[in-house]
């Protein structure tokens, strides 16, 4: 007798599982610069990777940001922006802790003030990445939180000045709170009437974009104020599909996106990375907005390009590029009323 040939069993799909939590993968970013160079096929003593650096100011770096670095290249720029290396802890002139005037522009704690118009919040110290040009890898944030007791005291001295009509979030990286908290402040200040816009600075949608979740955007969606959300990207490579599914997320709530990099030496000195990262930043829908020259803080020297070259590549930038791609060249300099245009001297 023939038997009847079995029907196979239907294909199921498998069920798809949930996503990481953004909080999840920020606790799985990479500490260890064996970790992170062995993930790249580096070798930690062919790249001058310092202890005292790393002691000084530990590494984090979140793996999706990792696997957007290149395999095996000890030059890659995403990879020299984090990894602790023996140049930081070389002292050099010029080069001092406080390398903008935070600390004399403190107007209480955890709000600097060096702009008319405008207050900044030192919202958190915590930050998904540590970029090792950083200009608060020296501050005390143990000290200057605005978090500190419910935020009242922040909110109460941008409160008593009715000239303050703009409110920078920053840090530290505020999008490294969790949103009721975030939410705890925005309430507060919706309180004060003279605030009329606004502004985020964030380097979580490029480096861990998974945090642009339906929480956050509903906080962003809810808020009595026009929104500009600055992020900070130095490199095309900074971006990828997932960073562009998280920018256009937050256009969809009705923020302004605005990019601010920083030029470092190593990383887009070059008019080739300088140009890409305008065009790939407008093409995720953020304006590039300024280019800083660095601030020159200690430990940092290393990524420091001379204001002749800077001068001559942003000159390269404008005559390559339509007007609205290139950003303003600018420097902070302590006790200005505003940025400062980089601009050649007179001969």
């Amino acid at each position: 007798m023939i038997t009847a040939a079995l029907a196979p069993a239907p294909q199921q799909s498998p069920i798809p599982l949930p996503a990481p939590r953004w909080q999840t993968l920020w606790r799985q970013a990479l500490r260890a610069p064996a970790e992170l160079l062995a993930a790249l096929g580096l070798e930690a003593a062919d790249l001058g990777v310092s202890d005292a650096a790393l002691a000084q100011f530990p590494l984090r770096v979140p793996r999706g940001f990792v696997a957007r670095m290149r395999h095996g290249d000890p030059a890659d720029p995403l990879l020299r922006q984090v990894l602790p290396v023996d140049a930081e802890m070389r002292l050099a002139p010029g080069f001092s802790l406080d390398a903008v005037g935070d600390g004399a522009a403190k107007k209480s704690t955890g709000v600097i003030q060096k702009y008319r118009g405008r207050a900044l919040l030192v919202a958190t110290g915590s930050c998904a990445i540590n970029c090792r040009y950083c200009f608060r890898r020296h501050f005390d944030y143990a000290g200057e939180n605005a978090a500190k007791g419910g935020w009242r005291e922040a909110v109460a001295a941008i409160a008593a000045d009715p000239t303050i009509d703009e409110v920078i979030l920053s840090g530290g990286d505020p999008l490294s709170l969790a949103t009721p908290k975030l939410a705890e402040l925005t309430d507060a200040l919706a309180g004060i009437p003279h605030i009329r816009r606004l502004r985020i600075h964030s380097r979580l949608p490029v480096v861990l974009p998974e945090r642009v979740d339906d929480e956050l955007l509903q906080w962003l969606a809810g808020l009595p104020w026009p929104l500009a959300f600055v992020i900070h990207a130095n490199h095309a490579n900074e971006f990828d599909a997932h960073v562009d599914a998280a920018l256009a997320r937050l256009r969809g709530v009705g923020a302004q996106l605005l990019n601010q990099a920083v030029l470092l030496r190593g990383v887009n000195d070059d008019i080739e990375a300088l140009a890409a990262l305008s065009e790939r930043s407008f093409a995720a829908g953020v304006l590039p907005y300024y280019l800083h020259q660095l601030d020159r803080v200690q430990g940092v020297a290393h990524f420091e390009v001379d204001d002749e070259r800077a001068l001559a590549l942003h000159a390269q930038l404008m005559a390559r590029l339509s007007g609205y791609l290139v950003p303003k060249l600018v420097r902070e300099v302590a006790g200005d009323t505003g940025k400062r245009p980089l601009q050649a001297s007179a001969s």
